[in-house]
């Protein structure tokens, strides 16, 4: 067991740190060698698994990310923007895969990735899933076949703990919609809407927006016109499936050269 890829997940006390552990545990390919949570956190200094509820994993949560870093192979990073910028930093020093499954980012804090991305794998998505995936691919193709007479709306659902909207992967559908047109999501992006608001712009893409209960994840693509819609949707019920995704993505990155890569990469798709 111990010639498997080790792994480290960030974020340890989170929902999806915490399955994230539970994977890696019934993993026959990867290991778990660290966990890491901000300083002054009570799960640090405790056995992960004794912190979990469940039994001893041999793995004591640490504040040190460096030093967690240095014992393994890949980390596994779905915390905040501001945290991922710093491990990417620490994860290029160890010389380690960095999967970010981290949302909400800007486009100027995706650029602070960057440098790490120059010395050590970065796979960065939105979403983990090979369904949402392929759901990109056909919007992209959708897209590319219908002209500015099809409004496009993306439209998306999540539990009522979710900070940040538009989903990750509510943008990278529009930004696939947008390639597929040919334009920049930034110039035709239409996210806010509330009051008088005119009628929609043709060629624009909407997003809307839902927030409920403990919807794991719903996103649709739609594409309507006068007398007809296509709709391409992908439902996502059980938050393991990201969780498997980002443990494939840290395993396919053991032997790739430095850079930035996606989920695309990752499926071959």
């Amino acid at each position: 067991m111990t010639d498997l890829p080790g792994i480290v997940i960030t974020g340890a006390s989170g929902r999806m740190g915490q399955m994230l552990i539970k994977t890696i545990q019934e993993s026959d390919k990867a290991r778990l060698v660290g966990a890491v949570e901000r300083a002054g956190h009570d799960w640090v200094g405790r056995d992960v698994g004794e912190a979990m509820g469940g039994a001893a994993l041999g793995v004591t949560v640490t504040d040190d990310a460096l030093e967690a870093f240095s014992k393994a192979q890949a980390v596994i990073d779905f915390t905040a923007p501001a945290a991922t910028i710093e491990f990417s930093k620490i994860a290029a020093q160890a010389r380690c895969v960095h999967v970010i499954g981290t949302t909400g980012m800007s486009e100027d804090e995706i650029a602070q990735l960057e440098p790490s991305a120059r010395h050590a794998v970065i796979v960065r998505a939105g979403n983990m899933s090979l369904g949402v995936n392929l759901l990109m691919q056909l919007t992209k193709k959708v897209a590319a076949a219908l002209d500015e007479d099809f409004d496009i709306e993306v439209i998306e659902a999540h539990h009522h703990h979710k900070v940040d909207a538009p989903s990750g992967t509510a943008l990278m559908l529009g930004e696939a919609a947008a390639e597929g047109r040919g334009v920049k999501l930034s110039d035709v992006e239409d996210r806010a809407r509330d009051g008088i608001t005119g009628a929609r712009k043709k060629g624009d893409i909407g997003f809307s927006v839902i927030r409920g209960g403990d919807i794991v994840g719903e996103h649709d693509v739609l594409f309507a016109a006068a007398g007809e819609r296509i709709v391409l949707r992908h439902m996502a019920t059980d938050r393991a499936i990201f969780a498997r995704g980002a443990v494939k993505a840290a395993l396919w990155g053991q032997d790739k050269a430095p850079g930035e890569y996606d989920m695309v990469d990752v499926l071959g798709l």
